[in-house]
């Protein structure tokens, strides 16, 4: 099976970041308060006006792309499914036009032993996961998700911003080891198609 996995809120927990790190900048800027918890993006979670998440980003970017661990067991599960034959595809939303951006993302995969047969920077993922026939998906991204999941299984790791999302072909599960037993579920033809 060719399994598509996201980077950004499924090997990483970016809402922590954002609440840990945005109330810090928040503090910093004199922002009042974190004013979506719920949100997204920085820019919902702190109320920021056009152009100041940049500096967020400025500020805490290298800590993210360098040093930010992944989800507990991550490494592992993902191991455990390519030592099942599965072909394990990262498909990111991470901006490829920085070259900086390959790099560090390839060395913090390395640094993190995330395995993986082929990384690619996209922010159309529906459209490379028909192109590459991808049978699952691994994302958090609501509309991803409800993108993808039109044409193939997604795996929806819970998060925060995430709770309202169902539908067909959507899977909802809660940490590394509950995706890897619903892809067994899966691959032993037990119908997980809907939350």
């Amino acid at each position: 099976m060719k399994i598509g996995i996201d980077i950004d809120g499924v090997l990483t927990d970016i809402s922590k970041f954002y609440l840990d790190y945005g109330a810090k900048f928040a503090l910093e800027k004199n922002i009042d308060e974190i004013a979506d918890p719920d949100g997204y993006e920085i820019e919902d979670i702190l109320n920021l006006e056009k152009g100041v998440h940049k500096e967020f980003w400025d500020k805490y970017d290298n800590y993210y792309t360098k040093e930010k661990y992944t989800r507990e067991f991550a490494s592992e599960i993902i191991e455990k499914l390519k030592n099942e034959g599965n072909e394990i595809y990262l498909i990111t939303a991470r901006n490829p036009e920085k070259e900086e951006d390959e790099c560090w993302t390839t060395n913090w995969l390395k640094e993190n032993n995330i395995y993986y047969d082929k990384l690619t920077f996209t922010d159309k993922k529906l459209e490379y996961c028909k192109n590459n026939n991808i049978d699952l998906m691994i994302e958090d991204s609501i509309n991803q998700i409800t993108e993808i999941s039109k044409i193939i299984p997604v795996i929806c790791l819970d998060t925060r911003y995430n709770k309202d999302c169902k539908g067909n072909n959507i899977i909802r599960c809660y940490s590394w080891y509950d995706i890897y037993t619903k892809i067994k579920k899966k691959c032993d033809n037990i119908n997980v198609n809907t939350i």
